[in-house]
């Protein structure tokens, strides 16, 4: 391994894969953040000592002013993008108080299985998309 990869930052990340009638929540990043308006599933850092269903849970709450119950993980996904790796560790969550509101992001959206790709999603989460579409099937269309 080249010493530019032994530097490069690696950031542990929980993303949600919000589920609701058989569809996907997923949400644009603004565009004022890093990777500006790609689409994503909410989520964010596991800080030290947290597990992934534990920063989800204070994640989605900061982010979108929801509560969530966590359920089964997917497969965790890697990605390295130019400045910075990531490691996605999903979980399927449903609501179990609250409405959607955005505190970071510029939109969200329902998606059904077979619209998953309609938006412009961020590279690290796309491995995760169709583990969860080979799980649940592509639904009509």
């Amino acid at each position: 391994m080249s010493p530019a990869l032994q530097r490069r930052r690696t950031l542990q990340v929980a993303c949600a894969l919000i589920e609701r009638d058989g569809l996907l929540l997923a949400v644009q990043r603004s565009a004022a953040m890093s990777l500006p308006l790609k689409w994503e599933f909410p989520g964010g850092k596991i800080e030290p000592g947290e597990n992934p269903a534990t920063c989800l849970r204070r994640e989605v709450r900061e982010e979108l002013g929801i509560e969530v119950a966590t359920g089964d993980p997917l497969p965790p996904a890697a990605h390295d993008y130019p400045a910075f790796s990531v490691v996605l560790y999903p979980l399927r969550c449903r609501i179990t108080a609250g409405e959607v509101t955005l505190h970071e992001h510029a939109a969200a959206r329902w998606l059904a299985p077979a619209d998953l790709f309609t938006v412009d999603w961020a590279a690290a989460d796309i491995p995760v998309l169709e583990a969860w579409r080979a799980l649940v099937g592509s639904g009509p269309g």
